[in-house]
């Protein structure tokens, strides 16, 4: 009789034991996709995911064209959609990009993977989209590389009205700090921001046509 009971007791003891274990081990594994970050290389065309500061995978993608860079810097994504349109592949994970709507997703076009092919998204193929997507959540950090201005080797692009991007951001700063932009410092390149520069050009007697070219911005220190 007692021999049962205590058999019974140290049965329950080691379920307990496991239970435990198994619940701490489910903790300790979502704890680790907590820290998940997603750093972009748009000059190797490299999307590589990190968890705990360590590499878990790296995946080929396709980037923004020289007209329609994709942005650096730091984002997190906002939103997540499955088959949200034909051209974005299978699945769409959104960046806040403060600027227009850019994102990490799949594509129709598998052929363009590895080159610089975008508007500005990062594209993936559709198999390696769906697994990112499911590794990934709202508030994960993307971290893209490189210089507001574009890849070493290359001039910037030339700015006009219309434009979106980092490089307009840095454009707007610097016309504001020198007083001829008073409007957002909002990565848009739209009237008030074509006037500044008619109006700095004037000044340093450039071509007044309110496009931000090679001159201009080694007129305004962006460029040696």
């Amino acid at each position: 009789m007692f021999i049962h009971l205590r058999l019974i007791m140290l049965i329950g003891l080691s379920i307990l034991f496991l239970a435990g274990t198994v619940e701490a081990s489910g903790r300790q594994e979502d704890e680790s996709w907590s820290e998940v970050e997603i750093v972009i290389d748009p000059i190797s065309n490299v999307l590589t995911v990190y968890v705990r500061g360590e590499v878990y995978k790296k995946y080929p993608i396709a980037v923004g064209k020289d007209e329609t860079p994709t942005p650096t810097g730091d984002y997190v994504i906002i939103n997540k959609h499955k088959n949200w349109a034909p051209w974005f592949g299978t699945r769409w994970i959104g960046l806040n990009v403060p600027w227009g709507t850019y994102g990490i997703h799949g594509t129709n076009h598998p052929e363009s993977i590895g080159r610089d092919a975008s508007h500005g998204c990062i594209r993936m193929y559709n198999r390696d989209v769906e697994e990112l997507f499911e590794i990934v959540k709202i508030g994960t950090r993307v971290r893209i590389l490189g210089h507001v201005l574009g890849e070493p080797n290359k001039d910037p692009r030339r700015l006009a009205k219309g434009h979106v991007g980092a490089d307009v951001m840095l454009v707007q700063n610097r016309l504001k700090a020198m007083r001829y932009y008073e409007g957002p410092v909002n990565g848009k390149f739209g009237e008030l921001t074509e006037l500044a520069m008619k109006r700095f050009e004037r000044e340093m007697k450039l071509q007044v046509d309110g496009v931000v070219g090679m001159l201009d911005y080694m007129a305004l220190g962006l460029l040696e």
